[in-house]
C-alpha cells in the first residue's frame, strides 16, 4: 500500500461543537500533524514531570571524634544532660512542637540565641526571622528538623556543623566567633512552610 506523503492517518482529538471532546481518525497534512503531536508531548510532559524547585541538600559533613569529645566534656562541666545525634552534635528538646517538621527545603521562622561555651552571646533575635533551612550552617539543617512548629531546641553544635575553622568578625571586623568554635543555639520554630 502507497501512502501519499503529505498525509497521514492519526488517532487525533478534536473539540466538538457541543464542547466534548471526541476521538477520530482524520487526515492531515504531515507538518501539521507532527506540530500538534509536538505540542500534545510537551504539554504531558510539563504536567506530569513537575519536579520541586528546590535544589538544596542536606550536607554530608564528617564531625572529627575530637570535637564529638569537646561537646561532652563542655556538656558535662556543666551538668547538661544532651542526646548524641549519631551526625556529631548533641541536643535538648525542650518543646517537640506539633505538626510539619521543616525539611532543608522549608522555609521556616524562628527566634534564637546564639553562644560560645564561654558564655558570650554572639547573635540573637526575640522577633522570628525567616529563611529557608537549606540556607543556615549545617548543625541547623541536621538539628532543626527534630522539631515541629511551635518546638524549642537547644543544640550543641561542633565546628565542622557550624562555621569551621573560619572566624566569623562583626562589621568593624572584632572576630565575634573565633575559628574552630562550639556553638550553642537556643531556638524556638515559629512556623514552617514547605
Amino acid at each position: 500500500m502507497l501512502i501519499d506523503p503529505f498525509f497521514i492517518q492519526f488517532f487525533c482529538v478534536i473539540l466538538g461543537k457541543n464542547g466534548y471532546l471526541r476521538f477520530q481518525t482524520k487526515p492531515m497534512i504531515m507538518k501539521k500533524s507532527i506540530l500538534i503531536l509536538l505540542v500534545l508531548i510537551l504539554g504531558i510532559l510539563s504536567s506530569c514531570s513537575k519536579k520541586s524547585s528546590c535544589s538544596y541538600r542536606d550536607d554530608a559533613v564528617s564531625v572529627p571524634a575530637s570535637e564529638v569529645t569537646a561537646i561532652q566534656t563542655y556538656l558535662d562541666s556543666i551538668k547538661v544532660t544532651a542526646t548524641k545525634d549519631p551526625r556529631g552534635f548533641y541536643y535538648v528538646i525542650d518543646q517537640p512542637g506539633s505538626g510539619v517538621k521543616p525539611t532543608v527545603c522549608s522555609s521556616i521562622s524562628f527566634t534564637y540565641k546564639g553562644e560560645l561555651t564561654n558564655g558570650n552571646t554572639f547573635d540573637q533575635s526575640s522577633n522570628p526571622v525567616t529563611y529557608h533551612l537549606g540556607d543556615l550552617i549545617s548543625g541547623w539543617k541536621k538539628g532543626i528538623p527534630l522539631i515541629a512548629a511551635g518546638g524549642k531546641i537547644h543544640l550543641y553544635l561542633p565546628p565542622s556543623l557550624g562555621y569551621g575553622s573560619v572566624p566569623i568578625k562583626d562589621q568593624s571586623g572584632n572576630v565575634i566567633i573565633p575559628a574552630n568554635s562550639v556553638l550553642i543555639f537556643e531556638i524556638g520554630l515559629v512556623s514552617v512552610s514547605n
